[in-house]
């Protein structure tokens, strides 16, 4: 069984997110603090998270920050806040989707397989490697692992994915539309922004100047390219 952790100070919400989400399988954990939620993290390995980002200890921000320096979880954060900075700048400390309130359970749960079904596809890919520059990049699919320099490089399930694809076809331009239903399986409001923000942070973690990068290319007003070195 797939394991979910729900960091939820809402009692009411809370419990309606366990109960579709245990209707459909899923052994679910919950909690309403996120220093508990740590803790959990690390004793139970969830599948994915989903996060409350108002919660009464710490902030939404401060568990997706700390369980992201530790693991590649996928983490889906859910907020009242429905501004798009605030959508972008979960993203950017890395979230892999973002739901504002109120949402329809069935929608998260829909989301939740959706990136569960891609995350495990991935790592399911015959034992393969692919490197570019000599070897100073190198996507091992078998491990779901990316080298740069020799040393692994954390990325989450969606920069995995998205790296992944860009890479299997170099000089390929992708539109932020195809990316956005590759790496996430739907296409909503703000998708764009979204997949900007996956970029940005994937070539901070394997360029060497991610202001000028040599790998993840921008081809203004349609999407992006993988340069193959």
């Amino acid at each position: 069984m797939r394991k979910i952790l729900v960091v939820e100070d809402e009692k009411k919400i809370a419990e309606v997110i366990k109960a579709y989400l245990e209707r459909e399988g899923f052994l679910v954990t919950t909690t309403e603090s996120g220093t508990e939620a740590l803790k959990l993290a690390e004793s139970i390995e969830p599948d994915l998270v989903v996060l409350d980002l108002m919660l009464p200890d710490l902030s939404g921000e401060e568990v997706c920050a700390t369980l992201r320096r530790r693991s590649d979880v996928p983490i889906i954060m859910v907020t009242a806040r429905s501004a798009e900075e605030e959508r972008i700048k979960g993203l950017d400390i890395g979230a892999d989707d973002y739901m504002a309130k109120p949402f329809s359970p069935r929608e998260l749960v829909a989301r939740i397989k959706s990136i569960l079904r891609r995350t495990h596809s991935d790592k399911e890919f015959l034992a393969e490697k692919i490197s570019f520059n000599n070897d100073k990049l190198v996507i091992d699919v078998s491990r779901h692992e990316v080298r740069v320099d020799e040393k692994i490089v954390s990325l989450t399930p969606h920069e995995f994915t998205l790296l992944l694809t860009l890479s299997r076809h170099p000089g390929r331009v992708y539109s932020r539309y195809e990316l956005i239903n590759r790496v996430q399986g739907y296409d909503y409001e703000g998708y764009e922004r979204t997949i900007d923000a996956h970029i940005k942070n994937l070539r901070q973690k394997i360029e060497d100047q991610p202001k000028k990068p040599q790998y993840i290319k921008t081809v203004f007003g349609v999407g992006y390219r993988f340069e193959d070195h």
